[in-house]
């Protein structure tokens, strides 16, 4: 795209600011900056224009498969699931796009060392998890690793480093979570040097379009895989592709698989699984009404007493379906460091921009069911998401040892 289509293409969207430095730059920036502008899919601005309210939804409380109905069955559950992982059906994605900067830690999250008198970083935690499945089904499974274009390298090096942990690097796939543009909030694009625009993850609901991207896809469509494992690199006590999990999902006959763990209390920071409209769907704590909040069963749980760990099984053919869907940009309003008119960086302290970004939980709403599978919170889910407090470093660490681990 030359000079002159950019030019148009950014008078159509009124971005024409874009090119302010356009004159004080080298014809190398001028390129990078001109591929940056001709890659954006300009229908993300499509997303500030949304009325939240032009679609009325119905809101109920969605059962799940309790522990005891898992244990009940669990051999038979395991026995499918095996067989399946066994044929080559799994393969599995991990979301590791994110920094360690809100644990103080300036490398990829993964890289993270839980470990107190020695080293046991995150991803080494996530990657035993999975490499006891292959020693139990002997049999190696795909694993797919989603970065940023932060963490790429570090990540990537990581591994090498380390010899992939064990896990055979033939079965190992890294790609890059696609961008999406920042914006003042009155939606002019952001930029953070005078030949960059300033870009951010699209989201951990953009791993099927950005595997597409990479050219992924293709492999996993021509191999027999009928299911994809999507979970997070921030639970240290993941259940990786647990065949129980599997075999309960393929048992059930509905499209898709949800972990899920009782709310340890009504507030509890979580997404709670639900139906919308008929259709499986995740409310996010802070859009509960404070009577969804504590609404009971008549036994006296919590109506929305299931919160979701990110922990989900995907069909491949729906995916396949969905490929040429948009999926809805959720506007976020974060701190975005910027360039002003003067080219001098400011890094703000209060949110001053806008995010677009993609969320897994809306992948759950284009299946048509989906089966809620509750696991012990003590034994899966030990969230690292802050240095200190609820779910953090020493929560997770707590958990971590009573679940037998030396730290």
């Amino acid at each position: 795209m030359n000079q002159d289509n950019i030019r148009q293409l950014l008078e159509k969207y009124g971005q024409t600011h874009l090119l302010q430095f356009e004159d004080s730059i080298c014809d190398s920036e001028k390129d990078i900056l001109y591929n940056q502008i001709a890659s954006v899919d300009w229908d993300f601005l499509k997303s500030l224009n949304k009325n939240s309210t032009e679609n009325l939804s119905v809101i109920e409380p969605l059962d799940a498969l309790s522990i005891d109905d898992i244990n009940e069955k669990k051999s038979v559950y395991n026995s499918i699931g095996t067989k399946a992982i066994q044929e080559g059906k799994l393969c599995l994605l991990l979301l590791a796009g994110g920094q360690g900067t809100r644990l103080g830690h300036d490398r990829p999250k993964g890289c993270f060392n839980m470990g107190i008198t020695k080293e046991m970083t995150i991803f080494s935690l996530l990657m035993n998890h999975t490499l006891k499945i292959v020693q139990e089904t002997n049999t190696w499974i795909h694993m797919y690793i989603m970065t940023s274009d932060i963490n790429y390298n570090d990540t990537t090096q990581f591994f090498e480093e380390n010899n992939y942990f064990g896990y055979n690097p033939d079965y190992i796939h890294f790609f890059v979570q696609e961008l999406n543009p920042a914006t003042d909030f009155n939606g002019k694009i952001l930029m953070n040097s005078p030949h960059t625009l300033a870009l951010s993850p699209n989201g951990n609901g953009g791993w099927f379009s950005s595997m597409n991207r990479a050219g992924l896809l293709q492999e996993i469509f021509d191999n027999p895989i009928e299911w994809i494992n999507v979970f997070a690199v921030d639970n240290v006590l993941q259940g990786i592709a647990d065949p129980v999990f599997l075999g309960a999902t393929i048992d059930s006959g509905k499209m898709c698989g949800a972990k899920v763990v009782r709310k340890a209390f009504p507030e509890e920071k979580v997404g709670a699984i639900c139906k919308e409209n008929g259709k499986p769907h995740i409310i996010e704590y802070y859009e509960l009404s404070e009577e969804m909040t504590y609404q009971k069963n008549d036994d006296g749980t919590l109506a929305y007493g299931f919160g979701v760990i990110l922990n989900y099984l995907f069909p491949i053919s729906r995916l396949k379906e969905t490929l040429n869907n948009k999926m809805p940009l959720h506007v976020v309003k974060k701190t975005v460091p910027y360039i002003n008119n003067n080219k001098e960086l400011v890094e703000p302290t209060e949110p001053n921009g806008l995010k677009f970004e993609t969320l897994a939980l809306d992948l759950i709403h284009e299946m048509d069911d989906c089966l809620v599978f509750e696991v012990d919170r003590e034994k899966e889910f030990a969230p690292v998401k802050n240095k200190s407090g609820v779910d953090s470093i020493d929560t997770a660490r707590e958990l971590l040892k009573k679940n037998g681990y030396e730290l």
